[in-house]
């Protein structure tokens, strides 16, 4: 049976008996963006964790946090570092369907991922601005210097992070990326950071188990650690919480008790 992962162009770059860490995040949410190998470790994971409620409560918390800053903070520039494959109310949709002049930059280096780019440019508002980086974020300037060709950095601007600081090589250099960008956005701007905790013991044995299919390892970061991310910036209420915590939306899909082993949080640049 056909589907999208059919149609994409060979790319030397797409290692398809490797599992990918956007495939199992799509596979996760039901789409079918993803090979065997990714469905094998996604369901693997699935053994000792939920992580169906993990991608989807994520996916929740980036709705409620765009939104917030579109609508509340009048954010109207976003950098979404990390933005894995198209799903469900992407960065640019949610933003623009509020403010259509919004403008957006993806940033990513997983191959298909950016085969996917043209999905995301489609739906893009005509009054608004949407385009891809195809970057590392272990290099945060060149994640800078390719934003700043769309988006004005005199400007605040609204960095994410979305559960992937967790594939940093360490946390000093997760801490060093958030910082560099952070350095480089000017007063008003806000960060907004979700990744996974090392609280539960089966959440960290999932993470070593995926790290030995020679994907690109994610570590559970203490919460401590995702805290630090906001030393220097003014927390948005609740603060540093549970995603499933911040805000909650009665409209919210799936699972509403609290997720402990996420963690999220919003901050703004004084």
């Amino acid at each position: 049976m056909a589907d999208a992962r059919d149609e994409l162009e060979p790319n030397h770059r797409i290692r398809p008996d490797v599992p990918g860490a956007a495939r199992i995040w799509n596979y996760w949410m039901g789409g079918k963006d993803n090979y065997e190998a990714d469905r094998a470790a996604g369901d693997a994971a699935l053994q000792l964790f939920d992580m169906r409620a993990v991608a989807t409560q994520s996916r929740q918390f980036l709705i409620r946090v765009v939104r917030f800053l579109t609508a509340e903070a009048g954010i109207r520039q976003f950098l979404d570092v990390g933005t894995g494959l198209p799903t469900m109310q992407n960065t640019h949709e949610i933003a623009q369907a509020i403010a259509p002049d919004a403008r957006v930059v993806y940033v990513d280096n997983d191959p298909i991922v950016l085969a996917h780019a043209r999905a995301l440019l489609v739906n893009t508002s005509p009054e608004g601005v949407t385009t891809y980086v195809d970057a590392d974020y272990h290099d945060p300037d060149l994640v800078i210097a390719e934003a700043r060709k769309v988006l004005d950095l005199d400007e605040p601007i609204a960095v994410l992070f979305m559960g992937v600081l967790g594939h940093a090589r360490s946390f000093e250099a997760a801490r060093s990326i958030v910082a560099r960008v952070m350095d480089a956005t000017p007063s008003g701007s806000y960060l907004a950071v979700n990744d996974s905790n090392d609280i539960n013991p089966d959440f960290v044995r999932l993470c070593e188990n995926y790290k030995a299919t020679g994907a690109v390892p994610y570590i559970p970061q203490p919460i401590a650690q995702i805290r630090s991310y906001f030393a220097d910036l003014e927390l948005v209420e609740p603060g540093v919480v549970p995603i499933t915590q911040w805000r909650p939306d009665p409209t919210d899909i799936g699972e509403v008790a609290p997720l402990e082993e996420t963690t999220g949080a919003v901050g703004r640049k004084p």
